[in-house]
């Protein structure tokens, strides 16, 4: 199975890049109060760091508002994963205890202000993609079971026709969805090199060391950009 960023992202996109954690044999069924302790620590640090700008006027949101706007994509109406989730810690919000991995990837998120996901790799058995959507293309919302189709020519995960996140980074599917059972996880970090990478690359690295110190997974890590476009998982 490989990780792999279409050609045409770079040609809108020249600066995005993308750190990637796969966390292998995991155990992720088990409680752990220094996870927890860490979420919220990064949740009060967020409410700090915005306490006095909204996230969609932040320095550290702007490149990916801008990268929305060069897609076509509303940033409005459709803010990547890391605006909203800051929105609604910002405006009081709590996030639910899920589970260790996803509460790992939910703190560094907001530490960082990256956008971060978290993909069940037992899921699939083809090849993970960031592409423009095909006509075949079906997305499952999270929470829910019917199908819907993505927009001409938007910016997705993928896995063969399913999609995993659409509008790049804005909603993830239900399809693939990290649980308390999922042994095998793939971590994408979406940034810039012009911008960010030295987040991305601090939150790779961490995110790595934490699942393999608390969750005693075997990990491996990666960086892609317009020189590296593709990588084995």
């Amino acid at each position: 199975m490989k990780f792999i960023i279409e050609d045409k992202v770079f040609e809108i996109l020249p600066e995005v890049c993308f750190g990637v954690v796969t966390a292998k044999s995991l155990d992720n069924n088990r409680g752990n109060t220094e996870i927890w302790d860490f979420l919220e620590q990064a949740i009060e640090e967020a409410r700090h760091k915005f306490q006095a700008v909204k996230p969609k006027e932040h320095p550290d949101l702007q490149p990916y508002r801008d990268a929305f706007k060069k897609l076509g994509i509303n940033p409005n109406k459709f803010p990547c994963s890391v605006e909203a989730l800051t929105t609604r810690i910002v405006k009081g919000g709590s996030l639910p205890d899920i589970n260790p991995a996803v509460n790992l990837v939910n703190a560094y998120s907001l530490k960082y202000t990256l956008p971060m996901g978290a993909h069940d790799l037992d899921a699939t058995d083809v090849n993970i993609e960031v592409r423009f959507s095909r006509s075949d293309d079906i997305f499952i919302p999270f929470g829910q079971t019917d199908p819907e189709q993505p927009d001409e020519n938007e910016l997705v995960y993928a896995g063969g026709n399913t999609i995993k996140t659409r509008k790049w980074i804005w909603r993830q599917s239900d399809w693939g969805k990290v649980t308390a059972e999922s042994k095998n996880i793939f971590f994408p970090i979406d940034g810039f090199t012009c911008y960010n990478l030295e987040a991305v690359m601090m939150a790779r690295n961490e995110l790595a060391a934490d699942l393999q110190q608390f969750l005693n997974a075997r990990t491996s890590v990666f960086l892609l950009d317009k020189n590296n476009r593709a990588v084995q998982l």
